[in-house]
């Protein structure tokens, strides 16, 4: 756990390294896609499966696997590796982007990315928050801002979450992405991109206000959209399908 001291301006310096328990790795079978396309996914979902991709180092592998498959990786706070076996053939993988029915709420499409253990990887990993903050003692309101941190490592080294202990956190005082460390990973946010901070009950208010209505205003974009994310599949390997997906908004 991380040993906080305070500095100027409220700005918190970690004093040791954090220690966070390694990824767990979960396994998902599933079998090759002989046929893309829009009706070949809608064909692939109607059975219950969810059309996927791994993009790979030398080419990209399209698969479907059971969407009951998914619900360890996606249900939960952690991130995870992935043993991909598909049809015997089996990769290593980090999940890259999801996309749900906008209406049931189903996972239409995943995308994975293939790891290598000399390759060091990018992935989102989750943050979690301990500890009993001073702040929040004192009246004040803990306001987690960053709830995934971009972490770059090798994939044995990665964290399945980045444990923040905010005991030590006062009102109007901050932890910012330059006062993590954590052992053999790079935080790839921005030094200065706050992720936890205690706010007076009004600041908090305020915010918790403008965050309703960012997720709103977002929420009524996406529904202006309409219909389902497109077969990322189809992605070319330069571009990853998380904004292939978003550009080509289909229907099936």
């Amino acid at each position: 756990m991380s040993n906080v001291r305070w500095g100027v301006a409220g700005r918190a310096t970690l004093s040791s390294t954090v220690t966070n328990r390694l990824m767990k790795t979960i396994e998902i079978k599933g079998s090759l896609r002989k046929e893309l396309g829009k009706k070949s996914s809608k064909k692939t979902r109607k059975a219950g499966n969810v059309p996927c991709v791994i993009y790979g180092k030398e080419a990209n592998v399209h698969f479907e696997a059971h969407e009951n498959s998914f619900k360890n990786l996606v249900y939960t706070h952690e991130a995870h590796l992935v043993k991909l076996d598909l049809d015997g053939q089996v990769f290593n993988a980090v999940l890259h982007d999801l996309q749900f029915h906008p209406v049931t709420d189903r996972i239409i499409h995943a995308d994975f990315i293939q790891v290598f253990d000399d390759k060091p990887v990018v992935i989102d990993v989750p943050v979690t928050v301990t500890g009993d903050a001073e702040g929040v003692k004192a009246g004040g309101k803990l306001i987690v801002k960053k709830r995934h941190l971009k972490v770059k490592g090798l994939a044995n080294n990665l964290p399945e979450d980045l444990v923040i202990d905010v005991t030590n956190l006062k009102i109007h005082h901050s932890i910012k992405v330059g006062d993590l460390s954590y052992d053999k990973i790079e935080l790839l946010d921005p030094k200065i991109t706050t992720v936890v901070s205690v706010a007076t009950s009004r600041v908090a208010l305020k915010t918790e206000e403008e965050e309703a209505a960012e997720a709103a205003a977002a929420a009524a974009a996406e529904a202006g959209e309409g219909g389902e994310a497109g077969e990322g599949g189809e992605a070319s390997p330069e571009a990853p399908a998380e904004e292939k997906g978003k550009e080509k908004a289909k229907k099936g």
